[in-house]
C-alpha cells in the first residue's frame, strides 16, 4: 500500500479467475485457447483475404477490416491476465498496468460498437442509394470515420482513470474478473464514488448507447426500403447482405448490456454468472465474427477458397 495523509491506494489488485472451479483451472483453460486461437487465426485471416482481393475493396469489407483490428485488440488485452491465471495462478497486476488495461478494454469496445453502427450505416446506402453508394462512401469518407470513431473513444474515455487514481481504496483488492473493468474497480473504494458512476454512464449512454438506436434506426430504414422492393427475390437479396451484420450486433451488444446491468444493479447476482457473462462479452465476438462472415459472405467464402487452393498447388 502507498500511504499519503489519509490517502491510500493499493501497490496492486488481484484478478480472480471462475469463482469456485479453482481447481479446474488448468482443463477450463482449453476452450479459452481455442477461443483465443479462432479470435487470432479468423480476424488475421479477414484481414489478408481483404488485403489481397482486389474485389473485396468495397465500403463494407474496408469496416469488415475495422472490426477486425478491434476484435484483434480486445483479444490481446485480456489473454495475458486470463491464461496467466489460467496456466500459472498470477493474480497480481500492478494498480497503474490495471488501469491501463482497463482502458484500452474499453476503447476497444466502444470502437467496436462505433464500427458496428458505421457497418448499419453502409448496409442502408447500398441497399437505399446503390448507384451513389461508392460516391458516398469514398476511401477518404471511410478514412475520416475511422478516425472519428477511434478519437471519439479515447477522449470520451480519457477521465476514465483519472478519476479512479482519485479515489481511496481500502481492505478489499480482489476484482471479479480476470481483467480490469471500470465499475470493479470503482466498487472496491471506500470514498464517494458518485461522480465515476455518473460520468461512466453518461459516457456508456452517449456512445453505446447512441450508437445502438442509431442501428435499429437504420434497420427501420432498411426494412422500409426492402418492403418497397419490386419483388420478392429483391427483398430476400437485400435482406440477405445485412444477416452477418445483424447477428455481429446481437453476439457485441446483448453480452455487453447484460455485464453492464449486473455490475450496476445485479448486487445479488452469483459470482459464476457475473463472471461467465464478462468473458462471453469480451471473448465470444472476436471468435465468432470471422465465422459468421466466412459463412454468410460468399466474397470472402470464395477468397479464402482460392486462397487455400493456391497453397495446396
Amino acid at each position: 500500500w502507498e500511504f499519503n495523509g489519509s490517502f491510500y491506494q493499493p501497490s496492486a489488485f488481484l484478478m480472480m479467475g471462475i469463482p469456485g472451479l479453482e481447481a479446474l483451472h488448468h482443463w477450463i483453460s482449453i476452450p479459452f485457447c481455442a477461443l483465443y486461437l479462432i479470435a487470432l487465426l479468423g480476424n488475421c485471416m479477414i484481414l489478408f483475404i481483404i488485403k489481397k482481393t482486389q474485389s473485396l475493396h468495397e465500403p463494407m469489407y474496408y469496416f469488415l477490416s475495422m472490426l477486425a483490428v478491434t476484435d484483434l485488440g480486445l483479444v490481446l488485452c485480456t489473454l495475458p491476465t486470463t491464461l496467466g491465471i489460467f496456466w500459472f495462478n498470477m493474480r497480481r497486476i500492478g494498480f497503474d498496468a490495471c488501469l491501463t488495461q482497463m482502458y484500452f478494454i474499453h476503447i476497444l469496445s466502444f470502437i467496436e460498437s462505433s464500427v458496428l453502427l458505421a457497418m448499419a450505416f453502409d448496409r442502408f446506402i447500398a441497399i437505399s442509394r446503390p448507384l451513389r453508394h461508392p460516391s458516398i462512401l469514398t476511401k477518404t469518407t471511410i478514412m475520416k470515420i475511422g478516425l472519428v470513431i477511434i478519437l471519439r473513444g479515447m477522449v470520451s474515455l480519457l477521465p476514465i482513470p483519472f478519476l479512479l487514481k482519485r479515489l481511496t481504496y481500502c481492505g478489499k483488492t480482489e476484482l471479479s474478473h480476470s481483467f480490469c473493468f471500470h465499475p470493479d474497480i470503482m466498487n472496491l473504494a471506500c470514498t464517494d464514488i458518485k461522480v465515476n458512476v455518473f460520468y461512466g454512464m453518461i459516457i456508456l449512454l452517449s456512445t453505446v448507447g447512441m450508437d445502438f438506436i442509431f442501428i435499429v434506426l437504420s434497420y427501420i430504414l432498411i426494412i422500409k426500403t426492402v418492403i418497397s422492393l419490386a419483388t420478392k427475390e429483391e427483398c430476400l437479396k437485400a435482406l440477405n447482405t445485412c444477416v452477418s451484420h445483424i447477428c455481429a450486433v446481437l453476439v457485441f451488444f446483448i453480452p455487453m448490456i447484460g455485464l453492464s446491468m449486473i455490475h450496476r444493479f445485479g448486487k445479488n447476482v452469483p459470482p459464476l454468472v457475473n463472471t461467465l457473462v464478462a468473458y462471453t462479452y469480451l471473448i465470444i465476438p472476436p471468435a465468432l465474427n470471422p465465422i459468421i462472415y466466412s459463412i454468410k459472405s460468399s466474397h470472402i467464402r470464395e477468397a479464402l477458397l482460392r486462397a487455400l487452393r493456391r497453397k495446396s498447388e
